[in-house]
């Protein structure tokens, strides 16, 4: 009988030591996925932080173009002589 029992033990143990391990396991795999989401999530709003800044620069910080002013060039008084003579009457 002692023999049964030291077997039985033995398949106890073993049994124990597998549901742990798959325990241990399942844990993984939900720690990983959980971990991955938030480095996911975190890389995407670091590209939007970064992509908000280039966007602030270059429309109101120092990166911003100066606005091109077009002067007019000042139109003549007197008008331009022309190569025909006007009729007289």
């Amino acid at each position: 009988m002692a023999a049964g029992n030291k077997q039985q033990r033995a398949e106890r143990e073993r049994a124990r030591l597998y549901q742990a391990r798959r325990a241990h396991h399942d844990a993984q795999i939900t720690r990983r996925r959980r971990d991955n989401i938030l480095a996911g999530l975190g890389g995407g709003l670091l590209v939007l932080a970064v992509l908000g800044g280039q966007i602030a620069y270059y429309t109101v910080g120092p990166g911003v173009s100066s606005p091109v002013v077009e002067t007019p060039s000042p139109a003549p008084s007197d008008p331009a002589p022309t190569s025909t003579p006007e009729p007289t009457s």
